[in-house]
Parts: structure tokens; C-alpha cells; sequence
């Protein structure tokens, strides 16, 4: 395999996007200590957070389990910079960097995003004049190594690696249930990228967490495989088999999904020849799955203004798909709204898909669920 930056990094990142929760909702800090713990003693150095993630919590919780606890040579810290959420101009969007500084305490970042660009607003990055600005903090020493995350197509990507060729790295959604899906480009997204030589690190790996839970079909065909691993394995193994990888994030959740994740990626072994042909089968069998792919990022509910749940409605409905109830999901659907705007109050202003990392049709996808209201 040839060499590219970041090759010798620990192939299993922490992404600290869905950390554990309190019955309050707050992030479960002293779990998350222990899961960092056991991620640092496997030999594990890269945390990805990100200004915007549970509005500040995750970094606020990052200080007090990484950056407090353990010495800073000892790991590596992402966060990201957002120039179209809870920002409105320049100079705020400007302050989310200081104010990532200062709720971490990292005292500098050893990589720093610009955040989730998109058809949609990849422009207000330069209207911002964020590029500049981020390659300012680095000359200062306070990021060593910037890049951008991506949610696009590869054209688009392609525009932004010629125009902005001192990248050092970038982050994409990958996984085996994407790599051809139009909808995400995986596949050539990963080429556009290798092409110009750009290491990568992965977002999405488990696709929300979906790949850790997938239609039977396919869990008859791994366990078949591999009676012993889990679901989460066959995807991250996956990923970490590519050249050009630096790490591939998991949002972990528990200590339990921490266990296994580190139990096949401390001594990680790429994919055989024979598992890749898993894969192959796998994907195959993916096509017949007419699930809604929705990963609960919530970026869509973050200016809807009727305040519709729709990653809740979209996984009762999914629910249904895998197994329908005895009700067709009215009361699932009662609960996961409650106090919240249900599918037919969309007023199809089309925020939310303008949002969605996945590209999904919304709107329609909304009016699909509203039988489920009863």
C-alpha cells in the first residue's frame, strides 16, 4: 500500500457527536470519561467534535473527560468551524473558533474543519472569508492541520480541491451502503479525493448507526460470513481497509459500543479478499432495503420552523418497515412527537432539505408519514 498523511494513525476515531445522555438530556460525562479512557488505553488519539454538536455540550464535555484528564501530547482534537448554523455574519461565524478554544481548553487544534459544505451554502464560507481566517489560525500555530467536510457532489468537490490545493485533509461520508448511492457519491467522492492526493477521515462509517442494526437480510449474510462479529465491525473494518484513510469516526454512545469497536480495531486487520466479496453481497442485497436513510444528524430540525421531529417520525417509520405493529405506528408516533410538530404540519418551505446531508426528500417523505398521526 502506498503512503499518504495520516497512514500510521490508530484507525478507529471517537467521534463525540452522540455522546451518552442523562435522563435530562445532558451528556453523561463521567461515562464518556471512562469511554475516553479506554479509547486512549487501546491507542486511541483522535476526538472529533464540532462547535455546533449539542449545541456546545460536546465540546464543553471534550475538556472535562480528554482535555483535563490527559496530557495533551497524548491524543489529537478535531472541531469545526459552521458558517450556516448559529451563526448570522462574518464576525460571529469567526467567534465560533475562539469559542471552541476556550470551552475545550485544547489550547490549540490538531485538525480544524470547515463544517458540512454543501450545494447550499459552501458560499458562505468565502463571503465569510473563513478560508482565509482558518489559514491565518494555522500560521499562528493554533491549527496544525485544516481541511473541510463534505456532504456533496464529486463535481463540486472537485471545484473546491483545485481552488483550495493546500488542504491538508478532508472529511467524507463513506460506508459500505453509500459507496453507490447517487444520493452521497461515495464512491466517487473517495476518488476526487485520492486523485488529488487528500487523506481523508471518515464520517458516517455506521450511517448514523444503522449499519450496527441492518435489515435481516444482511445480518443473515455476515453472521453466515462470521458468526462472531458484529454488525458495526463489518462496517468500520470496511473503511479502514482504504488507502488514504486517517481514521474512521464512530460516534460511540456506551461503553459497550466503545468494547467492540476497540476489540477489532486495536489489532485492526484490513478486509480479505473473501470478506470484500461479503461486502459485495451485502450491498447487493441493500438494494431491495426501501428504508428512509436518515442518520438523526437533526441539522434539518435546527431551523424548521414548525418544529417537526423529523428524525423521530423517519425512525418510527422505519420501524414500521422492518416490522409493522399492531396500530401501524400511532402510538410510536404519539410518543416521538409528543410536544413536538408532526409530518402534516410541514409547510413545505424546504429548509430541512436543504439541510440534509443526505440529500433525502423530505417533504415528501413527511407527507408519507402521516398516516401514522391517525
Amino acid at each position: 500500500m502506498s503512503d499518504w498523511f495520516g497512514k500510521d494513525v490508530f484507525k478507529l476515531g471517537f467521534g463525540l457527536m452522540r455522546l451518552p445522555k442523562l435522563p435530562d438530556g445532558k451528556i453523561d460525562v463521567d461515562q464518556t470519561c471512562e469511554m475516553v479512557d479506554r479509547f486512549i488505553a487501546a491507542g486511541g488519539t483522535y476526538f472529533d467534535t464540532a462547535y455546533v454538536y449539542d449545541n456546545g455540550e460536546s465540546e464543553a464535555a471534550t475538556r472535562k473527560a480528554l482535555v483535563e484528564r490527559h496530557p495533551r501530547e497524548s491524543y489529537t482534537l478535531c472541531t469545526k468551524i459552521n458558517a450556516w448554523m448559529q451563526c448570522h455574519d462574518e464576525e460571529s461565524c469567526k467567534q465560533q473558533f475562539y469559542t471552541s478554544l476556550e470551552r475545550t481548553g485544547a489550547g490549540y487544534f490538531d485538525y480544524y474543519l470547515l463544517h458540512a459544505l454543501q450545494r447550499n451554502n459552501y458560499k458562505k464560507y468565502d463571503e465569510y472569508h473563513i478560508w482565509d481566517f482558518v489559514k491565518e489560525q494555522k500560521a499562528k500555530g493554533l491549527i496544525k492541520n485544516y481541511g473541510f467536510s463534505f456532504h456533496a457532489d464529486p463535481d463540486l468537490l472537485e471545484e473546491l480541491l483545485n481552488a483550495h490545493p493546500d488542504v491538508d485533509f478532508i472529511q467524507l461520508q463513506i460506508n459500505y451502503a453509500d459507496w453507490n448511492n447517487p444520493g452521497v457519491a461515495a464512491k466517487q467522492c473517495y476518488e476526487v479525493a485520492r486523485k488529488h492526493g487528500v487523506s481523508i477521515t471518515v464520517m458516517e462509517p455506521i450511517k448514523g448507526g444503522a449499519l450496527a442494526d441492518p435489515p435481516q437480510g444482511v445480518k443473515d449474510i455476515f453472521k453466515a460470513a462470521d458468526a462472531e462479529a458484529s454488525m458495526a465491525s463489518w462496517a468500520i473494518r470496511y473503511v479502514a481497509s482504504m488507502e488514504g484513510i486517517i481514521t474512521v469516526l464512530s460516534g460511540m454512545s456506551n461503553l459497550a459500543q466503545m468494547d467492540d469497536n476497540l476489540s477489532y480495531m486495536k489489532d485492526f486487520k484490513p478486509l480479505d479478499a473473501e470478506e470484500q466479496l461479503v461486502i459485495k453481497k451485502v450491498q447487493e442485497e441493500l438494494e431491495k432495503d426501501n428504508s428512509i436513510k436518515c442518520t438523526s444528524c437533526h441539522y434539518c430540525t435546527e431551523g424548521c420552523p414548525m418544529g417537526i421531529a423529523i428524525p423521530e417520525i423517519f425512525a418510527v417509520r422505519n420501524g414500521e418497515i422492518k416490522k409493522p405493529s399492531w396500530d401501524g405506528g400511532k402510538q410510536a408516533y404519539a410518543i416521538a412527537t409528543q410536544g413536538k410538530g408532526k409530518a402534516s404540519n410541514c409547510i413545505e418551505c424546504g429548509q430541512c432539505e436543504g439541510a440534509c446531508p443526505q440529500h433525502l426528500e423530505i417533504i415528501s417523505l413527511l407527507k408519507d408519514c402521516v398516516p401514522m398521526e391517525g
